[in-house]
């Protein structure tokens, strides 16, 4: 039999070996990973993993245990041999609170036949089954800079192009920032509100226009709602979260429910929008994640009866020790949710984010650069989900830097 030719090299025996005589993965290795760096929060996690004691505001997990309600339903369901797969778009009991939440939220009918939903692997999960249904190479997704760190990456893992929209200094993704950057590639306009990294939420008129704008360029407007139930009263329109949703059936709803209830550990999510694009992304998931954490799925049920208003409110007086540190201090553009703020180096210190941060884990307090959310270094984030009194003496020492 002749074997094929070999385009990396001969078959003879003779042919060089790797270092060591051990396989040469390097070589084997895509360009697709090869274009993905690993996330700057983890080198943040790495470093903080040699100090003693540090003040951590970079995690961007909830400081607050799942309630109890949830733990109960999921080892219930455990208990009760709930274990083994659920149908790829999720058990039929979550996936109807999901459309009935819909409704409550946005008005959405719960019964109509052209809007569906399906139940993913976080957020995260949802995000790359929307784009890979979405995407191939050539087409383009806009997305707003500064932002979460997965964005950018939803290009080299479907082939598509990310195109980022500057929000800088307001960081509020409009109508008439986004326009100038549709072409005729243009499948997509991802937004994120209450946002990650800068905790701004988009208000209700910001998007009207946004969905007007994509009804009538014809692009998907995909919501990343993930920090929708933690928007503070001052942000919040008709008593709940502001939604493109209220204005527009035809465009795709992703939330989860580990930021909410502090189950980020989970991986549960959700998206909801049209029946087609839910089908697709449906097939996507049963050859990548298969179905979500089947116990976590029964266990989130026990979600849709509880307010986690009181936690809401303790970040909102967080928000609030923030702004008046660290304000007088440097730009802060005041978050309505989520648990960030996205702070600016003074261009007197003559310092990038990234250095400002450095100089800030010398005080033993760890904070996450702009540049991992941002084309830009030119920020810092921290998160307030920690303890007060933790809170409260970072953010002295911050402020003390800050004054140079």
């Amino acid at each position: 039999m002749t074997m094929p030719a070999d385009p990396r090299g001969s078959l003879a025996t003779d042919a060089p070996h790797p270092p060591h005589g051990g396989l040469d993965v390097a070589a084997l290795l895509s360009a697709r990973s090869g274009s993905i760096d690993a996330s700057g929060i983890r080198r943040v996690f790495d470093l903080g993993a040699t100090l003693e004691n540090p003040i951590n505001l970079s995690i961007g997990q909830p400081d607050f245990p799942v309630p109890d309600p949830i733990k109960r339903a999921a080892i219930a369901a455990i208990e009760g041999d709930h274990n083994g797969y659920t149908p790829t778009q999720g058990i039929a009991p979550l996936r109807t609170a999901i459309r009935q939440l819909l409704h409550d939220r946005a008005g959405w009918a719960v019964d109509d036949p052209s809007i569906d939903a399906i139940v993913t692997s976080g957020t995260s999960g949802g995000l790359l089954l929307a784009a890979l249904a979405l995407l191939e190479a050539g087409d383009e997704i806009v997305v707003p800079d500064p932002y979460f760190v997965m964005y950018p990456q939803l290009g080299p893992l479907t082939g598509g192009r990310v195109t980022t929209c500057s929000t800088y200094p307001d960081f509020r993704m409009t109508a008439e920032r986004v326009e100038p950057l549709l072409t005729d590639r243009t499948k997509a306009v991802l937004l994120n509100s209450p946002s990650n990294p800068c905790g701004v939420v988009a208000t209700e008129s910001e998007l009207r226009d946004l969905v007007d704008l994509c009804r009538r360029r014809g692009v998907l407007l995909v919501s990343d709602e993930i920090y929708d139930e933690f928007v503070f009263d001052d942000a919040l329109e008709h008593g709940t979260c502001p939604t493109p949703a209220r204005f527009e059936e035809d465009l795709l709803v992703i939330g989860g429910f580990g930021k909410t209830y502090g189950c980020t550990g989970w991986r549960l999510g959700y998206a909801a929008g049209p029946k087609r694009l839910i089908a697709e992304m449906a097939k996507m998931q049963q050859y990548t994640f298969v179905c979500a954490p089947t116990p976590a799925q029964h266990g989130v049920l026990a979600s849709f009866d509880l307010s986690m208003r009181d936690h809401v409110d303790a970040y909102a007086r967080r928000r609030d020790l923030v702004v008046e540190m660290l304000g007088p201090h440097a730009e802060v553009a005041r978050p309505g949710g989520a648990f960030y703020a996205f702070v600016e180096v003074p261009p007197h210190l003559g310092m990038t984010g990234t250095e400002f941060v450095e100089r800030a884990v010398e005080k033993r307090v760890l904070t996450i650069p702009g540049q991992v959310f941002s084309t830009r270094d030119t920020h810092f984030r921290l998160s307030f989900a920690t303890a007060e009194d933790r809170l409260r003496e970072g953010l002295a020492i911050l402020a003390d830097l800050l004054q140079g």
